[in-house]
């Protein structure tokens, strides 16, 4: 019986001290940015830098200073998972979430992740793999598992997608309404959070599409009345600067552009120069407290 009570007794201390390690190990980014494959190849760095830095690209009034405190440390997490859309974040399914949850098996990497959440020098990572990481488990979404208690507890939420959603959003008004309803579903209903599209294509055929489904999709969160600060990364002047300039694009060695989909960091640098009062108009109307906490 004493053998017994000293296994039981060896076995809570370990589950205790796993625990508390865990507890220990990880320390969540008080800005959280999740998006596709654009912060991979691109806006990354660029995400990081502007977020990183909000008081010098935003330049606050006496106010809007004391409303950023609520960011505490203001630590930025910057994670974009290939292919990824608010359909694959936040499906519970294994085949709907194996964008996000499955290896890669070329490459054993699916995400770029930058700022706090990576600390390797090694821009590439894979979902799952590392503490930072552990976003799939069973009959949960992906973005129910960042931000279950005890883990990812951001001040600040900001999503970033558009491209690989759609065909299905320019020609499907509810699926837009679908995705963005679940999107409302499971976020934490206190968690400040903005809505970005991201930057324009490098052909006109396919930012025409992404425009049709930017505008079901600002039209979806109207609807659905997410409280979320929805920023379209779609605009004149957005547009202009990126649609048939093959500078703001990877180029092959005969100089053309080989892939249209996803512009380099000069063009995300622009972007983020051309969307900043947007952008920061809609960091400083989320961290606005209410009346109620005011």
């Amino acid at each position: 019986m004493q053998v017994f009570k000293k296994m039981v007794a060896t076995v809570c201390a370990l589950a205790f001290t796993t625990l508390g390690a865990s507890a220990e190990d990880f320390t969540s980014p008080e800005i959280l940015i999740i998006g596709d494959s654009q912060i991979s190849f691109g806006s990354g760095p660029a995400f990081l830098e502007f977020f990183s830095d909000i008081k010098d690209h935003c330049h606050p009034n006496a106010r809007q200073k004391k409303h950023l405190e609520r960011l505490g440390e203001m630590r930025v997490g910057v994670i974009g998972v290939r292919s990824s859309s608010i359909d694959s974040w936040t499906a519970r399914s294994e085949r709907a979430k194996d964008t996000i949850c499955k290896v890669d098996p070329k490459w054993n990497v699916n995400a770029g992740a930058y700022g706090f959440v990576n600390k390797t020098g090694n821009k590439y990572v894979q979902i799952g793999k590392g503490k930072e990481y552990q976003f799939c488990a069973a009959k949960t979404s992906p973005l129910e598992e960042m931000l279950r208690d005890g883990y990812y507890d951001p001040k600040l939420i900001l999503m970033s997608f558009l491209g690989n959603s759609a065909k299905r959003w320019a020609n499907n008004p509810e699926a837009a309404v679908r995705d963005v309803e679940r999107l409302q579903a499971q976020l934490p209903p206190d968690l400040p959070c903005i809505f970005m599209t991201t930057a324009p294509a490098y052909k006109k055929k396919i930012v025409d599409l992404r425009l049709r489904a930017q505008k079901n999709l600002m039209d979806a969160f109207k609807v659905t009345g997410l409280r979320c600060t929805f920023v379209p990364g779609a605009t004149p002047e957005t547009v202009a600067a990126n649609q048939g300039n093959k500078h703001y694009f990877r180029l092959n060695r005969n100089g053309m552009v080989k892939d249209p989909y996803h512009p380099n960091e000069a063009a995300a640098k622009n972007f983020f120069a051309l969307e900043m009062d947007q952008i920061c108009s809609a960091i400083f109307d989320q961290i606005e407290p209410t009346r109620e906490q005011s």
